[in-house]
């Protein structure tokens, strides 16, 4: 990404994948000082950017985090870098357009790594989290111009705070024989890596901080069994009274315990250690989103309707989430997952909403197609990888596969960005149109953004 008019240098600043902004040709100052500097730009990590003139004349790259445009702010430089600075916030000495430090619920927000944006306006999240979207298909989706869309806004999570169904709090166990008269257990702090002690957590759900309060007690009465920290887990679970619709939570705190999740009018059973996500709120919009897209119809050369595609294959399944929630789409579903609990998990789900159209088998999706039967042209595929995103062993098969869509949802738009390009631009792949790319809030308060991207396969 080009920060040139922005920034007023006169150099180029590009994006790295984790979303991180440095400065190419700059060298950078000393440590522990204070500096006052305007914030420019908000990273894809959430944290602002400024440039702060030194006294020989040069520039620095400093990042602030819990700063945003428009800011004026007193920073602590803590750590220098190659190409960029790390710096505490001390200060807002003014704010910005946006900033509203009346909506921050949190009294450990600006210490909490978890949070970055409480003091934004939710529509100006939003805002921010489709703009981050937009430079990471700029910057790591090489294709000509007008392959990619405009990208859509950023879907809305129905809650805004109370809404994780997760947390995983943890503490340390100093390796000497003195243990504090008060063990932290929390969260990491902001650009550093020990624990402060936080008693509750706002984005965490009621049930979820009412369990947490009595983990933490549990912890320090116990303290002095353990040898070495450890991470907590509290994972809420809702049981619903089918003939009254009446429901009732509870918190597991062990990871074989099995969690019991509704998403529309699908149920699901898990571990409470397995992968699900944890924003219920916004699952129904995400799953209700994709279906649709599964929907669209296809057309011919000619612009003549075709029929949708009749097959899904279900790359990363997991215990079924779109499996099960898209199955009425099609006629048959086969999802594809490399753990043996998952595909035992997602085998009972389907059989405990009585889906009949479900199959689900055991294997890495680098060697899924080999276990696909159903014709290209018929067949729509989801790919839900983990934030590494695809590898090129699984994309090529993909593009010697060639379905007829792909309904690609990505925890990392980045990597999503970069797969696209690699398929959009090998020869196999250049009958593929974008139909459209946008953006899931499934966090609140967060840098994170989910993207689903949909491509058809056009004749």
């Amino acid at each position: 990404m080009e920060l040139r008019e922005s920034l007023g240098l006169h150099v180029d600043v590009k994006t790295s994948e984790d979303g991180k902004s440095f400065i190419l040709e700059q060298q950078p100052a000393t440590e522990f000082r204070y500096t006052e500097l305007y914030i420019a730009k908000l990273s894809s990590t959430g944290d602002g950017i400024g440039v702060d003139k030194l006294d020989d004349g040069t520039t620095e790259i400093v990042v602030v985090p819990y700063s945003i445009p428009g800011d004026l702010v007193k920073a602590k430089i803590y750590k220098c870098l190659e190409h960029y600075s790390l710096a505490d916030l001390e200060a807002v000495l003014s704010g910005g357009d946006a900033r509203d430090d009346s909506l921050v619920r949190c009294k450990y927000f600006t210490k909490c790594a978890g949070c970055q944006l409480q003091m934004l306006p939710y529509e100006e999240q939003l805002r921010h989290k489709r703009e981050v979207i937009v430079r990471a298909y700029k910057n790591f989706c090489e294709v000509s111009d007008g392959v990619i869309p405009a990208i859509g806004d950023t879907i809305g999570s129905p809650l805004e705070y109370g809404y994780r169904t997760k947390l995983t709090p943890h503490f340390d166990v100093p390796r000497n024989s003195h243990v504090p008269t008060v063990t932290p257990i929390g969260f990491t702090q902001k650009g550093r890596s020990f624990v402060i002690d936080i008693e509750e957590c706002p984005i965490g759900t009621p049930a979820i901080n009412e369990a947490y309060k009595k983990e933490r007690i549990r912890v320090r009465d116990n303290i002095h069994s353990y040898k070495r920290g450890a991470t907590l887990l509290l994972r809420e679970s809702l049981e619903m009274d089918e003939t009254t619709n009446e429901t009732k939570k509870s918190v597991c705190v062990d990871s074989k315990d099995t969690v019991t999740e509704y998403v529309n009018r699908y149920r699901f059973k898990y571990p409470a250690g397995d992968f699900f996500q944890c924003n219920s709120s916004v699952l129904p919009r995400v799953t209700e989103y994709v279906n649709s897209q599964l929907k669209l119809r296809v057309f011919n050369n000619e612009y003549e309707p075709l029929p949708a595609p009749k097959y899904l294959v279900d790359a990363y399944c997991g215990s079924g989430l779109f499996s099960i929630t898209c199955n009425e789409s099609v006629e048959e579903v086969i999802g594809v997952e490399i753990s043996p609990k998952s595909v035992a998990c997602a085998t009972s789900n389907a059989q405990d909403n009585n889906i009949a159209n479900a199959e689900f088998v055991l294997g890495d999706a680098a060697v899924i197609f080999m276990k696909i039967r159903t014709p290209s042209n018929e067949t729509s595929m989801i790919l839900d990888p983990p934030r590494k995103g695809c590898d090129n062993n699984f994309l090529n098969q993909l593009l010697d596969y060639l379905p007829r869509r792909i309904v690609y949802v990505s925890c990392n738009v980045h990597t999503q960005a970069r797969d696209l390009g690699y398929i959009l631009n090998d020869r196999r792949g250049l009958k593929y149109h974008v139909n459209s790319i946008r953006g899931f809030d499934f966090f609140p308060q967060t840098h994170h953004v989910e993207s689903v991207a949909v491509l058809t396969l056009q004749d």
